[in-house]
C-alpha cells in the first residue's frame, strides 16, 4: 500500500505554454531521464490507437529508429488532428519487438524524439511483445494527451 499522500509529491510543470499537465516527482526519488514517473492533467482527453511507422501509403520505414521517427511523426499528426500538441502528452506506451534493439539505439532515439517533440517527456512505459500485427513492424506505440479546458 502506498502511504505517500499528496502533499509528499513535488511538481513542477510540464511546459511552459500550459499549466493543466504536471509532472509528478515524489520528493527524494532520482530525476528520471528521457520519461517522468507520472503526470497529472486537466482537460480534454486525445488518446490514439497504436501508432506503427508507416506513411499514408502504408509503407513501412526501413529499420527501428526510422519507424520510431514515423510512428512518432504520426502521433504528432493525430495530436493536431485532435487539438493537442507534444506538450499535451502524458503518457507513451511503447510495444517492441527487441528491448535489445531500443537499448542499443537509446542515442539516435531521443535525438529523434526532441526532433519531434522537443523536451517535454510524459509518464512512458516500454513493453516487450512477441510480435505486433503488422509482420514488418519493430514498434509500436500509444499516446494520450489532455488538452487544457
Amino acid at each position: 500500500m502506498d502511504t505517500t499522500d499528496a502533499a509528499d509529491l513535488a511538481t513542477r510543470p510540464a511546459a511552459k505554454s500550459t499549466r493543466t499537465v504536471r509532472v509528478l516527482q515524489p520528493n527524494g526519488w532520482p530525476m528520471p531521464k528521457g520519461y517522468a514517473n507520472g503526470m497529472a492533467a486537466d482537460g480534454r482527453i486525445v488518446v490514439t490507437g497504436g501508432v506503427i511507422g508507416w506513411d499514408n501509403e502504408e509503407r513501412l520505414a526501413s529499420g527501428f529508429v526510422a519507424q520510431v521517427q514515423q510512428a512518432l511523426r504520426n502521433i504528432a499528426a493525430i495530436l493536431t488532428e485532435g487539438g493537442a500538441q507534444p506538450e499535451h502528452l502524458v503518457r507513451l506506451t511503447w510495444y517492441v519487438v527487441d528491448i535489445d534493439e531500443y537499448l542499443a539505439n537509446l542515442k539516435e532515439l531521443g535525438q529523434v524524439y526532441r526532433e519531434i517533440f522537443g523536451s517535454h517527456y510524459p509518464a512512458m512505459a516500454l513493453v516487450q511483445v512477441v510480435r505486433l500485427v503488422e509482420r514488418e513492424a519493430r514498434v509500436e506505440i500509444e499516446a494520450t494527451a489532455v488538452v487544457p479546458r
